[in-house]
């Protein structure tokens, strides 16, 4: 079963975070056996929690690009070269970007919820 990293960019608002850590939860709750984190644009932020599921056993790791606010070059440049390097860097496992750039309406959410409960194996709410 593969491990799930929403990986999103930072705001300088203090409850920028709010919206994936829902998400997070809100998939966590759907299918309690699929392994999901968050992580920032920040190198440190994404390697570290790259190496803490590879660390727990995980060697299938699925990137969610997942953001407040589309836009840039983030999903070109940025989060392709963070995944890349993680995948240098743990050549045991298997990273696997799912590009998109997704707003934090409910039925973004439950998309969302929907398809890691599909990555995962477990029922469909659809």
């Amino acid at each position: 079963m593969p491990a799930l990293v929403l990986l999103a960019h930072g705001s300088p608002d203090p409850a920028w975070m709010d919206p994936i850590d829902g998400t997070a939860a809100r998939i966590r709750a759907l299918a309690p056996a699929l392994t999901v984190r968050t992580a920032t644009l920040d190198p440190g932020s994404f390697a570290d929690a790259v190496a803490a599921l590879v660390a727990d056993g995980e060697r299938d790791l699925r990137v969610v690009a997942y953001f407040l606010s589309p836009g840039g070059k983030h999903l070109r440049r940025d989060i392709p070269a963070l995944v890349d390097a993680a995948q240098a860097r743990h050549p045991e496992a298997t990273i696997t970007l799912i590009p998109g750039a997704l707003g934090v309406a409910d039925e973004v959410v439950d998309a969302l919820a929907r398809a890691a409960l599909r990555l995962g194996g477990g029922p469909s709410t659809a």
